[in-house]
């Protein structure tokens, strides 16, 4: 796909048109700030997709479940949209259904078919996070105070419930995927793709929770070592001895991880060695009209799944162009909201991590 059909997938066409192929073309995407007009016609079929008049964020393949991370991500995207009316759709169901810890914390999931539609009220930490985030960018972008408050108080809490210090490594800590269940004598089990660096920092320099930028420097380096032999796995424990994976949980490098390059790219840390670890493996399975890989064997590099969702296609295109240096253009498809949330979003975050720090990897 040529960048016209990419720019014109985003609702730009008209608009390149007129300026005779120049200006933001020139840089690949268009400027943040111009997404809200040029890209308005994603952004509409994303919601039509996914997110309810009520403002709950839809995940048809679980059940028809809201998560508190798909809460977090449709916040981020309508702030990014300059999208006001939906993200205050958003955060009102959020706060409805969601925040019923007492602890500024949200509940991980709603089941909207059960009798207790929320029955456990652990949380998941990168929901949190993100829900922060799309407060504070939203504070910035609608001059709106409150938001940022509210930003506060999660992060404060982030801060005093899911951050804690490292078994293996004194000074070094650990981002808990959430408050309760998951730190033991013997060790902490923690989720690489929870950690998004440049969200933790920005929620961090917004609201003075300076432990969150701390922790997401920590997690860099963490992230370092668990990609010196291949793709960083879903699932972690943490011990005296070091690092290893969790094989109670899943010990691939599937769903879940698949995040952590693209957090990282996202972050402008195009050149990590996890970034690296996920370009090889596309660089040799991903072609044209082969399902892309969704779970590695992060030891042998064996493909245990894929898929033909344009969103994976749409996040490998953007890892394979980043993690390349001098590369130009990437094997983007145009977005589908047929295609389940997961993916969906995944590709509404690749082409907004393009748009914003890797302009370059936009498809030529």
């Amino acid at each position: 796909m040529n960048r016209r059909h990419f720019l014109s997938m985003l609702g730009a066409a008209p608009t390149l048109a007129a300026m005779g192929g120049q200006g933001a073309s020139a840089q690949g995407l268009l400027n943040s700030e111009d997404l809200a007009q040029q890209a308005a016609a994603v952004w509409q079929a994303w919601k039509g997709a996914y997110l309810q008049p009520s403002g709950r964020v839809v995940d048809g393949l679980q059940q028809n479940a809201s998560h508190s991370e798909g809460q977090g991500y449709g916040a981020v995207l309508a702030v990014e949209f300059a999208d006001q009316e939906a993200l205050t759709r958003i955060l009102d169901w959020t706060e409805a259904n969601l925040a019923l810890r007492g602890d500024s914390l949200l509940a991980w999931r709603y089941l909207p078919d059960a009798s207790n539609p929320v029955p456990d009220l652990n949380n998941a930490s990168d929901g949190d996070l993100f829900y922060a985030w799309a407060l504070v960018r939203a504070a910035a972008r609608f001059n709106q105070r409150a938001y940022l408050q509210r930003a506060q108080q999660t992060a404060q809490a982030l801060a005093a419930r899911c951050i804690v210090p490292s078994l293996a490594q004194q000074g070094e800590t650990i981002f808990l995927p959430g408050a309760q269940g998951f730190v033991h004598d013997n060790r902490i089990v923690f989720n690489p793709s929870y950690v998004m660096p440049l969200a933790m920092r920005e929620v961090a320099a917004a609201t003075g929770v300076v432990e969150l930028a701390q922790t997401a420097q920590q997690a860099e380096g963490m992230l370092q070592r668990l990609a010196q032999s291949g793709p960083v796995p879903d699932w972690v424990q943490v011990t005296r001895e070091g690092m290893t994976v969790a094989t109670d949980f899943s010990d691939v490098a599937g769903y879940e991880a698949m995040r952590v390059p693209l957090y990282l790219i996202w972050s402008g840390l195009r050149q990590h060695p996890a970034v690296t670890q996920m370009m090889r493996v596309y660089d040799r399975t991903v072609q044209p009209g082969v399902p892309v890989p969704t779970r590695i064997d992060p030891t042998s590099g064996a493909v245990l799944e894929a898929s033909n969702d344009p969103g994976y296609r749409a996040l490998a295109g953007l890892v394979t162009c980043a993690g390349t240096p001098a590369q130009v253009g990437s094997d983007m498809p145009p977005f589908d909201a047929s295609q389940p949330y997961y993916p969906a979003t995944l590709q509404m975050f690749a082409m907004i991590a393009a748009n914003q720090v890797s302009p370059e990897c936009v498809p030529i």
